[in-house]
């Protein structure tokens, strides 16, 4: 489904600082499946998901999603096949419009428009249905603008305007991290469930170790770059997981 092959991505090249990222890294993401990936802050997790995505280069190496080099696509293009919920609720939105108008935008974002002829009139009922499903009662507050939507609201929001178009591929990048524990559960609860009744093949960040094996079908460690581990969900405890963690970081201090 999606395949990352010889990837080379570095840092401040020819200077003292420069940084080898990936050096030659690959990758085989299967099709309808959940992979997560874990590891310490720098190991390369956000900046692989921007690579994944489009909004950072590479050195050298490929993406190939469905069969297709998409190396070269530029990021605006990229969002036609991938959907993306960041860590800020707030990024996966427009705050300033209101929430029939976010839907409409994301129904339209591979078509031309204006803002004056965003919302069409015939596609309300069809973005009223979709909010339902939510139970968050965002239906009943169509022209209420996001940027007076709670967080764990702003968040349901942006996970449904990323999969209502039915992507290739859904990059979700900590999307929990910014909510308290019970929003957090209710976006994880969601967020299995539109991944799932839509088949949608899904990368996700997350520190959460519990979420990471209840909610994901397979588990890869990364560490400065470098898959350190690789199992099925079903494989793997939290306590074995939060020993490897341990031990890193232990190596870390060291």
């Amino acid at each position: 489904m999606l395949k990352i092959v010889n990837l080379c991505k570095n840092f401040n090249i020819n200077t003292n600082n420069e940084i080898v990222l990936f050096n030659n890294f690959n990758l085989n993401v299967e099709k309808n499946k959940c992979t997560t990936i874990i590891g310490s802050n720098g190991c390369g997790k956000t900046t692989l998901l921007n690579i994944i995505g489009g909004s950072a280069s590479i050195d050298s190496g490929k993406i190939i999603l469905k069969g297709k080099d998409i190396s070269k696509l530029k990021e605006e293009k990229r969002a036609n096949y991938i959907g993306r919920v960041h860590q800020n609720p707030s990024m996966g939105v427009s705050p300033s419009l209101t929430i029939i108008e976010n839907m409409a935008l994301a129904d339209r974002k591979d078509t031309q428009f204006t803002l004056k002829k965003l919302v069409k009139k015939e596609d309300i009922d069809k973005h009223i249905a979709l909010l339902k499903n939510l139970n968050l009662g965002l239906e009943n507050k169509l022209d209420t603008k996001v940027k007076f939507l709670s967080g764990g609201q702003k968040q349901a929001l942006s996970l449904l305007m990323a999969t209502m178009k039915y992507p290739d591929l859904l990059l979700l990048d900590e999307h929990t991290a910014a909510l308290d524990p019970k929003t957090s559960k209710l976006i994880m609860t969601k967020t299995r469930e539109l991944i799932k009744k839509h088949s949608i093949t899904t990368i996700m960040i997350s520190h959460n170790i519990k979420d990471a094996i209840e909610y994901s079908d397979r588990i890869i460690m990364l560490d400065s770059g470098k898959i350190i581990l690789d199992k099925a969900s079903t494989d793997i405890t939290e306590k074995e997981l939060i020993e490897i963690y341990l031990t890193k970081l232990e190596h870390i201090v060291a």
